[in-house]
């Protein structure tokens, strides 16, 4: 893979734009905004400033990425838009039908979407919607974007449906149903917040009993992960539902 990632849980990642605008807790401290806008300057962070395209020659990088996964037979985890939303709706349409374009071409990854803005996802997706080779995914910090966010990705067919509570803000009693895989993580950055470990054991412990695969991505400031939470499952592609 041409583009490799820090991110524990992907092997790639792609952005086809770049800015987003805060709509919740979990984007206090946005690590993208503190990259791309406050420390490169590549792009305003907000409602009112617009998205900024990656170039055409970073655009063909998943397509040399999909030629050697079918060259090799290896299917490897892309995740989409980091530094972005893909269901964000200042996103110009035709940039989002280019990225749909190119994901069908790359059939043998594993793409992962990511949202904070799963009210938009149904009408954004492509006409012959569901992919199976297409995973969909919102976060959800706290009890309230849980009930609210994985309600709505519940409605919605995919090959895997996961969840990332990163930050996690607090405990959580998380309904799972419909819910393929859990990432749990705490807060990064110069101004962490606090994540007490039993949270990430409780959510461990109901995410077990409802068979869904759980990811124990980091603790809160860089802390060392306690080695009895050192647990980092992933989903296998179900049916499409």
């Amino acid at each position: 893979m041409a583009e490799r990632t820090l991110i524990e849980w992907a092997d790639a990642t792609f952005n086809g734009w770049y800015g987003c605008t805060e709509v919740s807790p979990a984007c206090d401290d946005c690590y993208a905004k503190r990259l791309m806008d406050l420390r490169l300057h590549r792009v305003r962070w907000g409602a009112h400033q617009p998205r900024v395209r990656t170039s055409p020659n970073y655009w063909k990088q998943p397509l040399a990425w999909q030629r050697k996964a079918a060259r090799d037979g290896v299917r490897r985890r892309v995740f989409a838009c980091s530094l972005a939303d893909v269901f964000d709706n200042q996103v110009p349409a035709q940039w989002r039908t280019d990225f749909w374009t190119l994901i069908a071409q790359c059939h043998d990854l594993s793409w992962m979407l990511l949202t904070k803005r799963p009210q938009n996802i149904a009408r954004m997706l492509p006409a012959d919607w569901p992919w199976p080779h297409v995973w969909l995914g919102v976060t959800a910090e706290n009890q309230l974007e849980w009930d609210r966010r994985v309600k709505l990705l519940s409605t919605i067919p995919a090959a895997v449906r996961f969840v990332s509570v990163e930050p996690m803000l607090e405990p959580l009693a998380a309904d799972l149903a419909g819910v393929d895989w859990v990432i749990c993580g705490g807060e990064s950055g110069p101004r962490p917040r606090f994540m007490h470990p039993d949270w990430a054991r409780d959510l461990r412990r109901q995410c077990h009993a409802a068979g869904v695969a759980f990811f124990m991505k980091q603790m809160s400031a860089a802390a060392p992960i306690p080695a009895d939470l050192l647990t980092r499952e992933f989903p296998s592609n179900r049916r499409l539902r």
